[in-house]
């Protein structure tokens, strides 16, 4: 009989699906017009590869038609029964695009809207006055983290965050952040350099939606994330559900809870996929600008390295110990089969379980109602995750585990698989923390051991995020490290390593450590200069400076600072794409318009004007010098010779008393790079 229904079904399927034959040259015959299932992207400029995903397309190469012209056979790069890839021709505003196959079947048709250049400069509609528009978008934390399965117990869904601003210039040239009633956002995925993407949650990548409803309560449709966003090709088009909305708490657009897995549309692994964040004309829907950050996510949050059945947490005699064939399952099984052993539960029985439901998480905690139910009177998900697991020294192979801030312990920082973080956060493999920081510093530097980070001490009085005086308790989430703690003040005023007990690099202006080595708890420093400090009572990923602009938007995102380094080429993509190199964002032509600037030291952290010759002339860095020659001190040094706050951010050269002066990326400027002192010729 089963043999019998699997016959009816594969018919079924062949009739349903209809007949899809070849004569001898190979061209479709097909009965069905083909099918444009999702477009990515679905805005850019001339010359954007966009990949086509959908069905009945052919097995030999038909037509692309973009603004009902046929693309030449050329800028067609790829082209399957279910993929075609090409290059978008000259074209503005916003255009269909439509499939027809080599047998004259036409598809449905898809819009594609035209930028002038990456980053920006769309003519808008509704916004007449305004031009050189830029979008600065990323990832909230530089790393999300999700489970890699949903059957035995749940700590975090698919919930990533992008968070994004709109700049334009005003008739004068002055920089303008737009609002949520001049403009709108949408996401959509785009192939990175090596070809890979990630549009859709769906095809096997996660068993999540089959176990949602016991263990967040809500009944999703397959690819419908917790607040109703979905990956762009899981859209059905309807805009609403890849759109970015207002965040009044933050003032800047956001889109909260995309369900985004590390595996690409082709089913290999990519923890760091790339999402187009376009931004359009409100009145107009013109699309204005747009950039390309990584949606970074991983699976890597696994218990496998110790729970695994006859690993270290899970050979104790007397225990039934999982012998499921899926390791992640496995280990996770064990895992509650050891909390039923020491506390007594039944958790056993209860899967699916939802670890949050009886320890609170802030990240779960959407309405910020704090612990309730259940979870009232037991410790936190961290402080019971992390204090519990301190003090394990090694693997059960014997491989030794560091547990310790890396320059500290007087050692370089460890392999990633000997890091005590990465066994159980992303990861050895996926490195959540990576960039600018990571040649210096492991999570330990900036977070203390795992007993400071399960509050196994109050924090000192100035530890607290908000300044309370009171229940010093760490809160996850929430106190957490801070820029000012290591990044203290600038080259004539910061704090000094002692008597502050951390240490300082040699550079001899900044920390690397952000708490000091007596403090149980590793409570961040305050700084009392401000100068590269966070909004008060705010971490940096919440927080604004120059004109109003996020922090991360010129830095990129926490732990992944720009520039990043070579192995994760995703994360520099969108510096480049805004200013013309990677880096932290500091041309002044990136958001003004050149020439309307005047000389000036009110830039970001006290900034000049970056990259502007009329700097080098005499109404520039020298009338500043001769005016007030203490701030150039600040950035340059006592000896005026160049530190590491006055490095070049990108390969320069100078024009200056008749010559060539070239400075690489990365030398420190001052005043003898191109004269001989500050009162040399």
């Amino acid at each position: 009989m089963k043999r019998s229904l699997s016959c009816l079904s594969f018919l079924f399927f062949f009739m349903a699906a209809g007949p899809t034959l070849g004569d001898s040259s190979g061209r479709s015959t097909s009965s069905r017009a083909p099918v444009i299932s999702s477009m990515a992207p679905s805005s850019g400029g001339v010359g954007t590869l966009v990949l086509l995903v959908g069905s009945q397309f052919g097995t030999a190469k038909g037509q692309v038609l973009v603004g009902g012209s046929s693309l030449s056979s050329s800028s067609i790069l790829l082209w399957s029964d279910s993929q075609i890839k090409f290059k978008t021709p000259n074209g503005q505003g916003a255009v269909s695009v439509a499939v027809k196959t080599n047998s004259g079947l036409t598809s449905n048709a898809l819009s594609f809207a035209y930028t002038s250049s990456s980053g920006g400069g769309g003519t808008p509609g509704g916004l007449s006055g305004f031009s050189g528009f830029k979008v600065l978008a990323n990832n909230d934390l530089g790393m999300h983290c999700v489970d890699k399965d949903f059957s035995v117990f749940s700590i975090l869904p698919p919930f990533n965050v992008l968070n994004a601003q709109v700049i334009a210039q005003d008739t004068t040239g002055k920089p303008v952040i737009l609002n949520q009633n001049q403009v709108s956002l949408r996401y959509t995925a785009i192939a990175d350099s090596s070809g890979s993407i990630n549009s859709t949650s769906k095809g096997g990548k996660t068993n999540f939606w089959s176990y949602a409803a016991p263990l967040y309560g809500m009944n999703l449709a397959e690819g419908q994330g917790l607040l109703g966003l979905t990956m762009p090709a899981d859209s059905a088009n309807d805009l609403s559900k890849t759109s970015f909305t207002w965040n009044a708490n933050l003032n800047l657009f956001s889109a909260t809870g995309i369900p985004i897995f590390p595996l690409d549309d082709a089913l290999r692994s990519n923890p760091y996929p790339l999402m187009r964040v376009t931004a359009f004309d409100k009145a107009s829907g013109s699309a204005l600008g747009w950039v390309d950050p990584p949606l970074p996510v991983s699976d890597e949050t696994t218990c496998s390295n110790c729970h695994a059945s006859g690993k270290m947490a899970a050979k104790a005699p007397g225990v039934n110990w999982s012998g499921h064939p899926n390791l992640e399952i496995q280990s996770r099984t064990n895992v509650l089969l050891i909390h039923d052993l020491h506390r007594g539960t039944n958790l056993i029985g209860s899967q699916p379980v939802l670890c949050a439901s009886c320890h609170y998480s802030p990240a779960l905690d959407l309405a910020g109602t704090g612990p309730t139910g259940s979870q009232t009177g037991k410790p936190w998900m961290s402080a019971t995750m992390h204090d519990f697991h301190a003090g394990i020294k090694k693997l059960d192979d014997g491989t030794p585990l560091y547990d310790v801030a890396a320059s500290v312990a007087g050692q370089a920082v460890p392999p990633s698989n000997q890091q005590t973080c990465y066994q159980c956060h992303p990861g050895a493999s996926t490195k959540c923390l990576r960039g600018a920081m990571t040649d210096a510093v492991t999570c330990q530097n900036c977070h203390g051991n795992m007993k400071a980070v399960g509050g196994s001490s109050p924090l000192k009085s100035y530890g607290p995020i908000d300044l309370r005086t009171t229940s010093l308790n760490r809160k996850a989430w929430s106190d957490e490290p801070r820029c000012q703690s290591c990044h203290t003040g600038d080259a004539v005023d910061h704090m000094a390593a002692s008597p502050n007990g951390t240490t300082m690099a040699s550079d001899g202006i900044r920390f690397l450590q952000a708490w000091s080595s007596a403090d149980s708890a590793a409570s961040p420093f305050l700084a009392t200069n401000k100068r590269f400090a966070e909004n008060d009572g705010h971490l940096f990923r919440h927080s604004k400076g120059h004109g109003g602009v996020a922090c991360e938007g010129c830095h990129g995102s926490t732990h992944a600072i720009w520039p990043g380094d070579s192995a994760h080429p995703n994360d520099n993509l969108a510096s480049n794409e805004i200013q013309g190199h990677v880096g932290t964002i500091a041309e002044c032509s990136t958001c003004h318009k050149s020439g309307s600037l005047a000389m000036t030291m009110s830039g970001p952290h006290g900034l000049h004007n970056i990259n502007d010759a009329r700097w080098l002339t005499e109404s520039g860095h020298p009338a500043f010098y001769k005016k007030d020659n203490s701030s150039c001190k600040t950035c340059h040094g006592n000896d005026l010779r160049g530190t590491v706050l006055s490095k070049a951010l990108a390969d320069r050269t100078f024009a200056i008393e008749g010559r060539t002066v070239t400075v690489p990326k990365g030398q420190a400027i001052g005043c003898y790079t191109c004269h001989n002192g500050p009162n040399g010729d």
